[in-house]
Formats: structure tokens, sequence, C-alpha cells
């Protein structure tokens, strides 16, 4: 961190900044200037925060010099990880498709949809068991009942399951289902004492991209879960609410080739949640695996028609198909397999 002074800060001000750095065991560079005073922070600097120089007297302004999160940095691993979601890899040369409804309603339905999924091609399925609505009113899942419809149905077609996780309370029954992959929902990305529960464990979590996050604010929601151990960690772009209102959400393609120089972890998108229509889905799931995305979260419903939930976006079993031949063609233009 570097802290600029006022070009008339005095000399007891500056000591004021310098024994500030010292009191949290670092070290501190002085630079002075012909116009200004220049103050280094020399060790962890992630004891220290902007905000604690700020407001002192003689600062102009503060900032870090290097990046706050560590873990999930490309700096601290150079080469790209893969993640290992029950012998299935996600990163690397491989573009995983994970289809599958948004929500988990009956038997018979997840026994349908897994059956699709699996003839698609894809060998993880998505499926919500617990929903977070905007209205109190509308479904919010069937709960653990959900999760066990949904081993049932993944385990007849040897898919790994991938679901969302709201509340940490619920993670010992996530852990009981033997949950494949932990998603944190959009609306859970700063939820730190979650993040930090998912932490603690070993297993993959998908870290959605909350709708107002910069890539910064959501590389720092992963470094919390890097921070407490679990380092199978995979990024996905869900769209960012902007000044738009022709479509639900703006998919960020922009986010992919940024996130793949800032982080060695795996990024994926939901072109569903973006687009919010079925008609949308096709365009932006190419243009994700186009930029470089590891894989997709894509809803496919056996009759959207009759969907619980998000009935719009979600594609059904032939449109699935359809478009899992055409992102086979694209992957293997840009030297990927799907």
């Amino acid at each position: 961190m570097i802290i600029i002074m006022n070009s008339d800060a005095t000399g007891e001000q500056i000591e004021t900044v310098v024994a500030k750095i010292r009191s949290f065991g670092l070290d501190a560079n002085v630079s002075r200037g012909t116009e200004r005073t220049v103050i280094g922070a020399i060790g962890d600097e992630r004891k220290l925060d902007p905000e604690m120089f700020d407001s002192l007297s003689g600062v102009e302004y503060s900032m870090h010099i290097v990046k706050q999160y560590k873990i999930v940095s490309r700096e601290s691993h150079k080469e790209d990880s893969v993640i290992d979601v029950g012998g299935i890899p996600v990163g690397g040369k491989q573009v995983q498709i994970i289809g599958g409804p948004c929500s988990v309603e009956t038997q018979d339905q997840m026994d349908l949809a897994a059956q699709h999924v699996a003839e698609a091609g894809c060998r993880l399925m998505r499926g919500g068991a617990f929903k977070p609505r905007t209205s109190p009113y509308t479904f919010q899942g069937k709960g653990e009942e959900g999760l066990k419809l949904f081993r049932n149905a993944a385990d007849k077609h040897g898919l790994r399951i991938v679901t969302e996780l709201m509340d940490a309370r619920m993670l010992d029954t996530f852990l009981r289902y033997d949950v494949d992959v932990i998603q944190i929902g959009t609306r859970s990305m700063q939820n730190f004492e979650l993040l930090k529960e998912v932490g603690r464990i070993n297993k993959p979590v998908i870290l959605k991209r909350g709708m107002s996050a910069t890539v910064s604010e959501w590389l720092m929601a992963a470094e919390y879960i890097a921070a407490g151990g679990n380092h199978n960690i995979i990024f996905c772009e869900r769209g960012i609410r902007t000044f738009e209102t022709a479509y639900r959400n703006v998919m960020d393609v922009t986010c992919i080739p940024v996130l793949k120089r800032e982080t060695h972890l795996p990024v994926i998108v939901d072109p569903s949640h973006a687009g919010g229509k079925t008609w949308m889905v096709p365009a932006l799931a190419r243009a994700a695996i186009a930029a470089g995305a590891d894989g997709l979260l894509v809803e496919m419903h056996p009759n959207p028609c009759e969907a619980w939930c998000d009935a719009d976006q979600a594609l059904n079993p032939e449109e699935f198909h359809a478009l899992m031949g055409s992102l086979r063609g694209i992957a293997n233009v840009i030297g990927r397999s799907l």
C-alpha cells in the first residue's frame, strides 16, 4: 500500500502515518519528492485498508499496489487449475455443460430431465432444491425433499449434481446427500459467513457473480472461500444489472478473458439467467464458449410450459440437444472438446 501526502503535509503528519503503519507490524518507506511525499507500507499489507489512512490529516489518498486476493490470483498459481468433480474435470481442455431444470419439482420431472441431460452428453446436472425468489409468495423450492428427488434421478444416469446453498445451517444436509458441487447464488455472493462455511469443506463451489458486483469484488468473495482452505472454486458469470431493459441481464462476455488473466480458476457462464428468454440462450451460450468459458449452466426442462420456475428461459430437450451439437463445433475450432 502507498499513502500519498498533501503537498503541504507537515513532518508531524508524516510521522503519524508512519507510526500507524508500524503499529500493524509493517515497516514504512518515506519518499520525499519535490511536490509530494509518498509513504510505502512494507510487509503483509492485507492488514491495512485505505480507510485507515484517508481520514488522517495531511493524507491526500491511499491505495493498494498489489492485489488483495492472493490465493485465487494468477500470480500465486501460474497454470490453469482444473477442478475435479467426482472424476469429471472442470477447466483445462474440456468444456463441461451443466444442464437441468431451474427447480426440482417432482420425481418424474427430475427423472426425465436426468435422462435428457445424459443423452445429450452431459455429465453434470443442475437443479434447485432451495430457491431464492424475489417475491415471498412464489415457489421457494422443495427443500430437503428436493435434494432426495435430485439425488435419485441423477444417480440413475451417473450424473454429478449442482445445487444452490442459501443457508449455512443446511450445509450438513447438503453433505449428507453428497451434493457434488455447491452453488453460491448471485444474491449470496457477499454473504461472507456463508462463504466462510463452504471454505471449511472440501467440495467444489460454483460462485455466481452478484448482479451489481465488480470483478474485483467477485474475486475477493472467492478469496473468502479459498482463505478457509477450500480452493475448489469455479466462477460463474450470470449477467449483471445495467440500465438496459430489453433483456433480463447483460451477459458480461468481457469478464471471461479478464478473469482468465486475473485468476487460475475455471470460469463458466449461465446464459439462461443472463438472457431470460429461451430464444436468446443458444446465441449467448455460443458466445461464451467462443470467448473461452470452461463451461455453461443451461436450464433445460422436459416440458418448459409446465415449469414451476423461470419457464421463459428453459430449453426443451430438442433445443438442448441441438445446442450441444453447435457447441461441440465451436469447442473443436478453439482446440477444446465438449
